[in-house]
């Protein structure tokens, strides 16, 4: 009962640091994995489904918040719900201050989808989940056909183990330092679609006539297909383009090198790139290439690199830099690490049922969102799917592939995209928004008129400008935080707190915004709070930390008053004595839900 009662808590793992810094509406970080079906998906059934599942891997029933240093995970019971598929593919899942799941479950006709915000978990989690998913689905579509007692995953493993930080596990300070930095390569360009939209292509490949073809030449399946990208890619460069590299990321699956049950976020990156120059053999490529992975997929090798990702995680200077600051620092080096990149190449690889889900299910695939370009691969019997997504307009590198697939002696069929329209988006608090700041404009330079017509010799447009600007910060304010009304109300105390002293001090200070605004305002913000967190039903979590906020900063009129800073007392007095009370009963009766919610706050 008391682990209900407070919200169970773990930290982003190293991977997924970057992922709610770098996230915004050109570049989601979200992915999909879905399952295409032989019969018509029943919502109710998948439903069901759905329920059961989350309830074997509760790891996924989590939602992102802040801390002062770090991001960190908070388990919530809130329901998974599947939809069916309205919004365009990898459309944004995270959105700061909403408290939502990480993870959505939608259908169309014959297909279910299971999109990730990838902080939350990888390719590796999101196809346990969806493996899982689709069992029950198809246990319950079918009764008596289907056992009830099929087996996916090892079932002595526990949340413990699925909730693992597997780098911190096997991280050791004692490995050297790996490979530098590569240098700048070249970067796709052209005209981009809209900046919430993708272009997605899959292409069906028989998975014997690759395996064979591969191993003619000598090398794996992901080298194979890693070659055929970097000359798909090179044929669209110029004689000028080829000075610089053509680079793909390539993820690794860190599970196949460190044992781990985690279903959080276990993976590295390669870097596998080739210096074009002119007309380049297609085995020159793959040479290279196969020589490049044989030199780098070693267990050595990658924990180093893996060393290298934790590190600075570890680095106490770093860990004690607030998140703010942290997140521009993340944005700027994702920025820069992207320079070194062109593409991106993810081989997923083998997805298996059980042998008596196999009638059901037709293929298996995969996508995600990018802000370059990006394919991913996945197979199921013996179809592999390529999931390629781009934010360019043409599809010339698809063209080069396919091209160069068959050229190999490879059959390759384009798959036609089944999305469904999504509706025209209509969002009346950004409108409204808009039409407030235009109004604000507008009366600004009508009070800035009126002045230079009527009272040329008394200037008293400035300050109402200054009002028109004080309004519509905290009109913006609200309107950005509006999604967590209690950092809200933090905000606007803060800001028209502020507002009030400098517009105390510019007209001859009076001391009225230390008098009466401030203590009468933070009274007002801790009755508000108080009435929400009782209407809205608030968990524990939602609340605690802005209760404590508010009460410090009540103790300032206090201070004020020490100081001799004020005029007139009782509001700050009588502020300051109701705001030590209540801190004083959150240490008396909710010690350890404030020290709780005070330890994931300003976890170092």
């Amino acid at each position: 009962m008391e682990e209900k009662r407070r919200a169970r808590w773990r930290k982003l793992d190293n991977a997924a640091q970057a992922f709610p810094a770098a996230t915004d509406k050109k570049d989601t970080r979200v992915f999909r994995f879905y399952c295409q079906l032989c019969e018509p998906v029943d919502a109710g059934l998948l439903q069901e489904a759905l329920d059961k599942t989350v309830e074997k891997y509760p790891v996924f029933q989590a939602v992102l918040r802040k801390g002062l240093f770090w991001f960190y995970l908070e388990h919530r019971d809130l329901r998974a719900l599947a939809a069916p598929e309205k919004k365009k593919p990898c459309s944004r899942i995270y959105v700061p201050d909403a408290k939502r799941l990480l993870f959505e479950v939608t259908y169309y006709k014959d297909r279910i989808n299971l999109e990730v915000f990838h902080a939350l978990t990888d390719g590796t989690g999101a196809i346990r989940f969806l493996r899982e998913l689709v069992k029950n689905y198809l246990i319950l579509a079918h009764p008596g056909v289907m056992p009830a007692d099929i087996l996916l995953s090892d079932e002595n493993e526990t949340l413990t183990d699925y909730e693992e930080d597997s780098f911190s596990q096997y991280y050791s300070a004692n490995l050297p330092r790996g490979a530098k930095k590569g240098p700048r390569a070249f970067q796709l360009a052209g005209p981009k679609v809209e900046r919430g939209d993708l272009e997605i292509m899959e292409m069906v490949v028989p998975v014997s006539e690759l395996l064979k073809k591969a191993r003619d030449y000598g090398v794996s399946l992901t080298v194979f297909l890693t070659s055929i990208f970097l000359c798909a890619i090179h044929e669209e460069m110029t004689e000028r383009q080829q000075r610089r590299p053509v680079t793909l990321m390539i993820p690794v699956n860190l599970r196949n090198y460190f044992p781990s049950s985690s279903m959080t976020n276990f993976w590295g990156w390669l870097e596998a790139g080739y210096n074009f120059k002119g007309e380049t053999p297609f085995t020159d490529v793959l040479a290279h290439v196969k020589q490049y992975f044989e030199k780098e997929l070693v267990k050595e090798r990658v924990a180093m690199r893996m060393n290298d990702y934790t590190r600075l995680e570890k680095n106490p200077f770093l860990r004690a830099v607030p998140l703010e600051i942290k997140n521009l620092f993340l944005q700027a080096g994702t920025r820069l690490g992207a320079r070194g990149i062109t593409a991106i190449f993810s081989n997923v690889g083998k997805i298996k049922m059980p042998d008596e889900c196999t009638p059901y299910i037709r293929r298996f695939g995969v996508f995600t969102s990018t802000d370059k370009m990006q394919l991913c691969a996945c197979s199921y019997g013996d179809d592999l799917v390529l999931g390629f997504s781009s934010k360019l307009v043409s599809t010339n590198i698809q063209r080069n592939f396919q091209r160069l697939l068959k050229g190999e002696g490879i059959s390759c069929k384009v798959s036609e995209n089944a999305f469904p329209v999504p509706p025209v988006s209509d969002n009346p608090g950004k409108k409204a928004f808009q039409w407030f700041s235009f109004v604000s404009v507008v009366a600004a330079v009508i009070c800035v008129m009126l002045n230079l017509m009527v009272t040329p010799k008394l200037l008293w447009s400035p300050f109402a400008c200054g009002g028109v600007l004080c309004l519509w910060v905290c009109a913006a304010v609200g309107y950005i935080k509006r999604r967590n009304v209690l950092k809200n109300l933090m905000w606007q105390l803060v800001i028209a707190t502020l507002a009030c002293i400098v517009w105390d001090a510019l007209t001859g200070w009076r001391a009225w915004s230390v008098d009466f605004v401030f203590p009468i305002g933070t009274l007002a913000v801790l009755l508000a709070m108080f009435v929400i967190t009782r209407v809205r039903r608030l968990e524990t979590s939602e609340y605690m930390i802005y209760f404590m906020m508010g009460a410090v900063l009540g103790l300032i009129p206090f201070i004020l008053y020490a100081a001799g800073a004020l005029h007139v007392i009782y509001p700050s007095i009588i502020c300051s004595g109701i705001c030590f009370l209540t801190l004083v009963r959150l240490l008396i009766f909710r010690f350890r839900d404030l020290r709780l919610e005070l330890r994931k706050k300003f976890r170092l």
